[in-house]
């Protein structure tokens, strides 16, 4: 089974490599095309502005330069997006993008500035003729179908994709188009004998240039001070709740880098839990951030919640903490009047000095009597650490296998589901499996495990180990 599922591993991998390859093919044409068409309606409205001396074309004309930088940096993040990140640029490089889009809102500004004041003079001094020949109208109605078809290829590539790029081209383009339409609007206005239309277009295309700036410029320094999206916390915050609803959220940092998100969860789990299963639980918080926020980079850290734990667990927790100490297990606490005394079992490597284990057990003790103030006392057994140990199964007799078979029918009343007997190099191990009463509480099932393994060792003094596990289900008849 295992090779099998390895090609099928290969052949998704290579069909996702090919899947990535075709769309950043078709992202790459897409951002062309705008390109393209930016610069068609730069060079269509700067020309027909000239020659007919139309101050609000000219203003158009320049508003599309700014298209073309926005169009050029949208190919230039889709090829930087592509480059993983490295050594030097830890979250990828799409701050490029955020940088350059504050210098084309410098320089689409400037222009705006050279177009409003232009307009203001004209519409004070006057004196400015343009020729509104059926040809401009021509030009402007090319302008407005290349902006339309711009604004839903982008609108369709941004929803594909989930690209902030597009989706920034689409709202570029529209603001393009409201000015065309201004353009349109004045032009409209001189032909029907009011000269100063095409002022009033120019100036309300400086309007639209300098809301499209505030606009850009307000984006791209938020992104770059780390903006954390509202919506975005609100829907990671809720997936959280619903993956791992027994974990405190400690911290939730959020940073929108060129439109994906990387987030910082800090989870305060229960003290008790294994790393396994604290790795688990990190997995599915994981996996519900990116289901609601598909292009996001999750990093998720799990830490130990002492707050609302029981003393218990946080003795586990505690005892585990030390860097010497390998496991715990039997944790008694005894209480009196409110005041409790703390007992565990300590395993540390078994090459340790008695001095090291010791030091280890007095930090253990220390840290677990600092927990509450009610720990009186605290008294820690020291164990080695348990290695692998070697089977010797030509060393097992049938003799003794039916006798111990025999011991356990006595002592169970009834026959075992299992007993499998093994010669190991510290001596014979048995393991047992039995039914008990599948109503039975576990106390129950644990007394009657404990009970056998005693009485066993009684019998048979040889063995070095009695291992029973219980399963629920009516006893067979003996």
């Amino acid at each position: 089974m295992a090779p099998v599922t390895t090609t099928e591993d290969a052949r998704r991998s290579a069909a996702d490599q090919a899947s990535d390859a075709r769309d950043a093919l078709l992202q790459r044409r897409t951002a062309l095309w705008s390109l393209a068409a930016a610069m068609v309606l730069v060079v269509l409205k700067l020309g027909t502005g000239l020659i007919t001396g139309s101050l609000a074309l000219v203003s158009a004309g320049i508003e599309s330069s700014g298209d073309v930088i926005a169009a050029f940096l949208t190919l230039v993040a889709i090829r930087m997006a592509m480059q993983p990140a490295d050594r030097d640029h830890n979250y990828g490089h799409r701050r490029a993008e955020n940088i350059a889009a504050l210098g084309e809102a410098a320089i689409v500004f400037v222009g705006g500035v050279i177009i409003a004041f232009e307009a203001v003079r004209q519409l004070i001094q006057g004196g400015n003729h343009v020729d509104a020949s059926w040809y401009v109208f021509v030009v402007i109605a090319l302008a407005l179908a290349i902006d339309v078809s711009r604004i839903v290829i982008s609108l369709r590539a941004a929803k594909r994709w989930g690209s902030a790029a597009f989706r920034s081209n689409a709202f570029n383009f529209a603001g393009d188009m409201a000015g065309s339409i201004a353009v349109l609007l004045g032009l409209a206005l001189v032909a029907a004998g009011f000269e100063q239309g095409d002022a009033l277009a120019a100036l309300l295309v400086a309007c639209v240039i300098f809301a499209a700036v505030t606009r850009l410029a307000f984006e791209n320094v938020r992104a770059l001070m780390d903006f954390a999206p509202a919506a975005s916390r609100d829907a990671i915050e809720a997936a959280i709740a619903q993956a791992a609803p027994d974990a405190e959220v400690r911290r939730l940092r959020l940073r929108e880098v060129g439109g994906q998100v990387f987030a910082d969860v800090t989870l305060g789990v229960a003290p008790a839990t294994t790393v396994a299963a604290d790795h688990e639980t990190a997995d599915r918080v994981e996996a519900a951030i990116r289901a609601v926020v598909p292009s996001s980079d999750v990093v998720v850290h799990a830490e130990p919640r002492m707050a609302g734990a029981d003393l218990r667990e946080q003795v586990l927790a505690t005892a585990l903490t030390d860097r010497d100490v390998r496991d715990a297990h039997d944790i008694a606490i005894y209480t009196d009047r409110g005041d409790a005394i703390v007992a565990l079992h300590l395993k540390l490597d078994a090459e340790s000095s008695l001095r090291d284990a010791h030091d280890a057990a007095e930090r253990v003790e220390a840290a677990i009597a600092a927990l509450r103030p009610g720990v009186r006392a605290v008294h820690t057994h020291l164990e080695p650490l348990e290695g692998p140990v070697a089977l010797r199964p030509d060393a097992v007799h049938a003799d003794e296998v039916d006798d111990l078979h025999a011991t356990v029918r006595r002592l169970l009343g009834a026959e075992p589901l299992e007993c499998d007997l093994r010669e190991t190099d510290v001596g014979p191990v048995l393991f047992l499996t039995v039914a008990t009463d599948a109503a039975a509480g576990l106390l129950a099932a644990h007394d009657l495990a404990s009970d056998l393994e005693r009485d066993l060792r009684i019998a048979h003094p040889r063995l070095a180990d009695v291992v029973v596990h219980t399963e629920p289900g009516a006893p067979a008849a003996g």
